[in-house]
């Protein structure tokens, strides 16, 4: 029998080592190892088990409210049936993870709505699950972020910072033109990254009108041959969700003007 000193001994050493969660639910194994006569090391490997799960949850939601997601999707909440385009093999071998050890880049491209910012935040929550820093950014705050930094001479202190995240999530590219210094900023971080880190990209235009992105051809086509040296291209060809979901509302347009 456990003395009423070691007893509360033990609840105050637990409290004092941030064992929290050991402490909160000591009382409970002490009943069920007496219940079922367990030895002293199942009721501690089963002690040692949960507080070990609980600081990992606590370490990822904490990874993932410092990720900058503008919301939060999983690869299981993907419909993979309203897109069929996509090949869902290509997506299961992505999120193993190889590409990041391989430090290799994944482009989604597609039109608005298909489902690319998806599957590039849930590819980043399996990353942020294996416990990898991870880092979320449109296109355009990245660009004025970077443009902020080249002005106040912190640039290589900006450029240095996005390049401690083992994943950047560069979203939205191609909806608003890059003028020549941000072309020229974005270049360089790509540059940075090369060969080191992983990026993942979106973007609603093909390969072919990235010069039309960064208003110029050879810039664009060296941010190309960096970032598609080593990369894997999801391309979405599937209709839009937010149409599928305005659909189902009765706000279809088309469908009203028919009626």
């Amino acid at each position: 029998m456990m003395s009423n000193l070691a007893y509360e001994r033990l609840h105050e050493n637990l409290k004092r080592l941030k064992l929290t969660t050991m402490e909160a639910v000591l009382d409970n194994h002490l009943e069920l190892a007496a219940k079922k006569n367990l030895s002293v090391i199942e009721i501690l490997d089963e002690l040692v088990d949960q507080e070990y799960a609980t600081k990992e949850a606590t370490k990822l939601e904490f990874r993932t409210r410092s990720s900058g997601f503008p919301v939060r999707k999983t690869l299981e909440q993907f419909d993979f049936g309203f897109q069929p385009s996509i090949d869902r093999k290509a997506i299961t071998e992505l999120c193993t993870l190889r590409f990041m050890y391989n430090a290799e880049n994944v482009i989604f491209l597609g039109p608005p709505g298909v489902g690319k910012t998806h599957l590039a935040i849930a590819l980043a929550t399996e990353a942020l699950k294996s416990g990898f820093i991870v880092y979320y950014t449109y296109a355009h705050d990245l660009i004025q972020k970077l443009k902020q930094a080249n002005y106040e001479n912190t640039l290589a202190k900006k450029l240095k910072t996005l390049c401690k995240y083992k994943l950047l999530i560069i979203d939205e590219i191609g909806y608003l033109p890059f003028d020549k210094e941000g072309a020229n900023l974005f270049f360089q971080l790509i540059s940075r990254r090369y060969d080191k880190l992983s990026t993942v990209l979106t973007s609603n235009k093909a390969f072919s009108e990235w010069d039309t992105i960064f208003g110029d051809n050879v810039i664009a086509a060296a941010i190309l041959d960096r970032l598609l040296h080593h990369c894997t291209t999801i391309n979405i060809k599937g209709q839009s969700y937010r149409l599928k979901e305005r659909q189902k509302i009765g706000l279809n347009p088309q469908k009203r003007g028919e009626q």
